[in-house]
């Protein structure tokens, strides 16, 4: 055994120590406990606070929003958002998903769409998230616009980012862009974009003007939308001249299978990539959420109905504590981000009753002590 490997004269007094009262049988696994309690303190106390909790929402036509809602019949398949069970929301950020590009630089009116806007995204839905003071945005563009993204801004990407700043005056949001072209996107057309949305709404760091409010999708980790990571990365979202407010890493293709998996998507974003050409730095913890699926198949899941369970659980702690690698000063991402709420396919499970989110991504809200309304965002 291996007290045997002692020296004899040795064991002998440890045990008259124990024998004699000196030193009792509990004492070690005192000390156990009071160091593994005391390592959980200080993590706790290291950990940074969330502050971006949030949800993309498709309304209940996968991502259409053809139709004006019925918002009692709204507020039914919703509740959940802006009640987690103790009158407290579920999140504090929604993004309407999703605006198409063309239409919103050709201000189309149609059956589906007002001023290049789908009607269903309209002052009343807004109202129903803001009245609880949860943040709401617009997302322009998803991977069924790509295409469409590559038309307007070879059309007029200066003109398409005046009507996006107009909309967002409008309905008092902010704008979120998501662009999905993987290996040519138009950067500089994009740029364009973003300089004629910021002459209209200057960067905030405040967070007071919803509006002002402007975000960039980047892939799960560093190896998707490459060119845009790295133009995001290097002249965007800097800590010391910062044009976006911040990033979200996209879920991935499926739902990881483990917390290290996600983890190590979201960290290459913390890293950068130097190997590559050109080179992606890293990015500052302070300046991106992670997102995780809260509806991915004919079942519920974990994520959407039971927290313990969840990945936004087991990482959590990752999420609050991730160090800078060479961007930023404070440690943890901004948050999580959840795809998506109510009915973002038709293959796909609903996050409507019986199957809402206040048992996963509510009890989330309540674990992680989510602030409502979503404060000033760090910016290192």
């Amino acid at each position: 055994m291996t007290r045997n490997r002692l020296p004899n004269g040795q064991r002998v007094i440890s045990e008259r120590f124990i024998s004699t009262g000196f030193i009792s049988k509990g004492f070690f696994s005192k000390i156990f406990s009071s160091l593994l309690l005391a390592l959980l303190v200080t993590a706790t106390a290291n950990a940074t606070q969330i502050q971006i909790y949030g949800a993309w929402h498709c309304g209940n036509d996968a991502c259409t929003w053809g139709t004006v809602r019925n918002m009692t019949d709204f507020d039914t398949k919703n509740h959940w958002m802006i009640d987690r069970g103790d009158g407290v929301p579920s999140v504090n950020l929604v993004v309407l998903s999703f605006v198409d590009p063309v239409k919103l630089l050709n201000q189309t009116n149609d059956a589906q769409t007002v001023n290049g806007i789908p009607i269903g995204m309209n002052s009343q839905v807004v109202s129903y998230f803001t009245s609880k003071n949860i943040r709401v945005m617009l997302a322009i563009g998803g991977i069924t616009f790509v295409t469409n993204w590559d038309n307007a801004l070879a059309s007029n990407p200066t003109q398409l980012g005046l009507n996006a700043a107009a909309a967002a005056k409008n309905l008092g949001v902010g704008i979120e862009i998501d662009y999905e072209e993987n290996t040519s996107p138009n950067l500089s057309g994009l740029q364009a974009f973003i300089n004629a949305y910021r002459s209209q709404l200057p960067y905030d760091a405040t967070g007071a003007n919803p509006a002002a409010r402007l975000t960039i999708d980047v892939g799960a980790g560093d190896r998707f939308l490459i060119p845009i990571d790295q133009m995001a990365t290097s002249q965007w979202l800097t800590t010391s001249n910062p044009v976006l407010d911040y990033a979200n890493a996209l879920v991935p293709s499926r739902q990881p299978n483990s917390a290290s998996a996600a983890e190590s998507n979201w960290l290459e974003h913390v890293d950068g990539k130097p190997n590559f050409a050109p080179p992606i730095p890293p990015l500052a913890p302070a300046k991106f959420t992670g997102s995780l699926y809260i509806t991915d198949s004919n079942k519920p899941i974990a994520e959407c109905t039971n927290f313990s369970s969840s990945l936004e659980d087991s990482t959590g702690s990752f999420v609050q504590t991730v160090a800078p690698a060479g961007a930023g000063t404070s440690s943890g991402m901004l948050g999580f981000m959840f795809w998506a709420a109510e009915c973002p396919s038709t293959r796909n499970v609903c996050t409507t009753p019986p199957n809402s989110c206040q048992a996963g991504v509510g009890t989330g809200a309540k674990t992680f002590s989510i602030p409502i309304p979503m404060p000033q965002l760090r910016q290192q």
